[in-house]
């Protein structure tokens, strides 16, 4: 909550835009967006931010591994917000690739991003190091997100969930 006052914040596959929300009610400057083949989403992201009194949150359609006008004209970003966005392994590598340009363009940014483990065949890793990015984990006792049914979940048995911090690797691997 204290890292985000004045931070300029774009959360990608927004969906019902509650992380995006959530930081722009924190004090970030918040850009939210989702599949520009999804209206629906889009809607849904403008009736979230007008029901939480942010009415002026622009909604940007953008799909994952596609260079687009909306994408190339974003202003600068802090941090990009994806929360389980990596439920689709066929999405993987777009995703990553939106994530790639978007911290090229912007080298100091990170992008923070929670997702339910789903199966250990899923992973990013080797994504991680074909676009050179690293990931650091954040463990979620730091911020008492640690709990079994963390929001009243109603899915049968335990969930995995997980949450890391992504950004350019240095030359020297780290």
């Amino acid at each position: 909550r204290r890292s985000l006052p004045g931070r300029r914040v774009l959360e990608i596959g927004a969906g019902v835009s509650l992380p995006g929300v959530v930081a722009g009610r924190c004090g970030a400057q918040v850009v939210l967006s989702d599949g520009e083949e999804l209206p629906r989403c889009l809607g849904s992201c403008r009736s979230s931010c007008r029901m939480n009194g942010l009415p002026h949150v622009p909604v940007l359609g953008l799909t994952w591994g596609r260079l687009s006008p909306q994408l190339l004209s974003l202003p600068p970003i802090d941090i990009v917000l994806g929360s389980d966005v990596f439920f689709d392994p066929k999405d993987f590598e777009d995703i990553l690739t939106t994530i790639y340009f978007l911290l090229e363009k912007n080298p100091h940014a990170q992008f923070w991003t929670t997702y339910q483990v789903r199966s250990a065949d899923w992973s990013i890793e080797a994504l991680l190091c074909k676009w050179k990015l690293k990931s650091v984990h954040v463990p979620l006792h730091s911020f008492g997100a640690d709990k079994e049914h963390l929001a009243s979940s109603s899915l049968p048995g335990r969930h995995t969930i997980e949450m890391m911090i992504i950004s350019p690797a240095h030359a020297d691997g780290t």
